[in-house]
């Protein structure tokens, strides 16, 4: 069972309690428990979770702060910062499938798994589903004419959208149905491209040898109020599928 973070306090311990918050931060961080980007709540709840006071865990947070653990962004909160490099580009938050359509690319979409189960950690973290909660997991293979394109794999919360599960994703499109069917307010999203080797599973759906580079996309999605509602893994098949950002200086 996962210790809470408040359970990593003794009140009776030498070390000062503000250290001690910082350890029990700094070890989920480590241990991949609280991933790259995970939001930490306020620090009136965290406060009040920890039963500590504002100014204890301020000194906390500080202290990562300063080992370049966390960031805070004025109005948003507090995250977990990445271990790698990220330039930020600006673009429009679109879909695949929305980009395959404007530029009169038809694709199929075939639906692997579509169910509810509990989420792994780190995206329970980056989706702020609470202990115990479930998410939808919809895993989809996107084709071509010539072949696989995209594998992917999201990951959304269901009590933003109850009843999810029971669409039919080979015909109605994700954000499409989150936006017509449960009308919510999609804003923004955070994208991070990565290189990889396909493992087995990837190299499976997409027709490539195991090993052979795939482009990874990794990508949290918010609404309006700032509250997570998608998280996904997506594998991209370099050879048939680029991804291109058009850029202005101003």
């Amino acid at each position: 069972m996962t210790t809470t973070l408040s359970e990593v306090i003794n009140r009776d311990a030498p070390t000062a309690i503000h250290v001690q918050i910082s350890e029990g931060i700094r070890a989920r961080i480590l241990s991949g428990e609280w991933p790259a980007h995970y939001r930490l709540k306020s620090e009136p709840e965290l406060a009040n979770d920890l039963g500590v006071s504002r100014g204890t865990l301020r000194r906390a947070i500080t202290t990562l702060i300063e080992e370049g653990l966390l960031r805070q962004v004025r109005g948003r909160g507090t995250f977990v910062i990445s271990t790698t490099i990220e330039p930020a580009i600006a673009q429009k938050l679109s879909t695949l499938s929305e980009d395959f359509a404007h530029q009169g690319i038809v694709a199929t979409t075939r639906v692997l798994e579509c169910s509810l189960e509990t989420p792994p950690a780190p995206v329970a973290a980056l989706l702020e589903v609470p202990q115990g909660g479930s998410v939808l997991k919809l895993v989809r293979l996107r084709s071509a004419e010539r072949g696989p394109l995209v594998l992917l794999y999201n990951y959304v919360r269901t009590d933003l959208a109850n009843g999810i599960e029971l669409v039919d994703f080979e015909e109605k499109s994700l954000f499409g149905t989150l936006e017509g069917t449960y009308g919510l307010r999609i804003a923004s999203a955070r994208r991070t491209f990565s290189a990889q080797p396909a493992e087995a599973d990837v190299a499976d759906h997409l027709n490539l040898e195991v090993g052979a580079p795939v482009q990874y996309l990794q990508q949290v999605t918010y609404l309006a109020d700032d509250r997570p509602v998608e998280y996904s893994d997506v594998w991209i098949h370099s050879g048939r599928l680029q991804m291109t950002s058009l850029l202005s200086r101003r």
